[in-house]
């Protein structure tokens, strides 16, 4: 029997502290309970509440971040004790982390003022759940939206029901199993190498406000309470990636001697180090291997260009994408630039 989770109270203020909503913590612990990995977001609000700071701007000052920057992927939890004791602090938002959960969210969003009308192939579509109807009905599948809300809620007809939330903006998530095989899915947002005007998707590398979470003090709430569908074979074929080009490496020259044996010693740990990243971790990987190459970079070891032959390909072979690994590589190496290192200092380590 689908059930509706209690709206919570809009975060309030006792002195200068933000009180914690016991709604919130249940929440979050129900979430977890399913598997799913959450992890706090600011208090009526989107963004993560933890880190701080973006990759670029990592110091290590965050006691976390010491052997290389974590992020709000990274950071999020099954945990009952850590979850327990964040949402017991603060009325934190709950944002749920798709790659680690093993989700993929469909988001169908609604238009956010008159002038935004849909672009000329999809005319007559009102908002996401249309445009997300033509898409199914030209793969043989009809799909209407959830018929009301709570335990009545239904799927009129159409693919097979699934979790379901309406989104504070009145959109609607759409909650789904990543395939167990095949190459990771990722973020998509609508026109923009999507499926279409607003309809966007969410999988590893990015996440969504959780049901029972506030945003601008309008809930987030439970619309079909069920275990989340696979994702449809046809939305899995319009949303695989596209298979990398080959790619050519350049080759690192490296000094004659002992001082050439301990740099390519310390390049081979870290394309191993990358190589052996589990999912959901290979992004940190890459930075903290970018961040070892680029003090050696930095010390005149290595150039820049070499940093990014040795890792650029590992990286891509390991399933992720050229932008993201490009965006990377570079944050690892203006981190790295900060602490030098020389190949006498690598002589001394060994």
């Amino acid at each position: 029997m689908p059930r509706r989770q209690p709206a919570p109270a809009r975060p309030t203020v006792e002195g200068r502290h933000l009180v914690p909503n016991p709604d919130l913590l249940a929440a979050a612990l129900a979430h977890a309970a399913r598997g799913w990995h959450v992890f706090p977001l600011r208090p009526d609000d989107k963004r993560p509440a933890f880190p701080d700071h973006t990759a670029d701007d990592c110091v290590g000052r965050d006691p976390r971040c010491r052997a290389g920057h974590v992020g709000w992927e990274q950071r999020a939890t099954t945990d009952p004790d850590r979850i327990r004791r964040a949402w017991s602090a603060r009325p934190y938002g709950i944002g749920i982390a798709c790659g680690p959960s093993g989700l993929v969210v469909v988001d169908l969003d609604v238009p956010k003022h008159p002038d935004d009308a849909p672009p000329p192939q999809w005319e007559g579509a009102c908002d996401g759940w249309d445009v997300f109807a033509t898409l199914a009905a030209r793969h043989g599948t009809q799909i209407d939206p959830v018929d009301g809300f709570g335990p009545e809620a239904t799927p009129r007809s159409g693919i097979d029901a699934t979790y379901t939330v309406g989104t504070g903006s009145g959109g609607t998530h759409l909650y789904y199993r990543h395939p167990t095989s095949g190459p990771a899915l990722r973020n998509t947002t609508g026109d923009r190498r999507g499926l279409g005007w607003k309809v966007d998707t969410r999988g590893h590398g990015g996440y969504v406000v959780a049901a029972g979470s506030t945003v601008a003090s309008r809930l987030y709430g439970l619309a079909l309470d069920i275990d989340p569908a696979p994702l449809p074979a046809w939305l899995v074929g319009l949303l695989a990636p596209a298979p990398h080009p080959a790619r050519r490496t350049t080759a690192v020259s490296l000094p004659a001697g002992r001082h050439g044996r301990y740099l390519a010693a310390a390049i081979r740990r870290q394309v191993a180090h990358l190589a052996a990243a589990p999912e959901g971790q290979r992004n940190h990987a890459l930075f903290t291997s970018a961040v070892a190459l680029g003090q050696l970079a930095a010390g005149d070891a290595l150039t820049d260009d070499d940093v990014t032959a040795v890792l650029e390909p590992v990286a891509l072979s390991v399933g992720l994408r050229p932008g993201e690994v490009a965006r990377t590589i570079a944050s690892g190496l203006r981190v790295g630039a900060r602490q030098p290192r020389r190949l006498a200092d690598l002589g001394r380590a060994a």
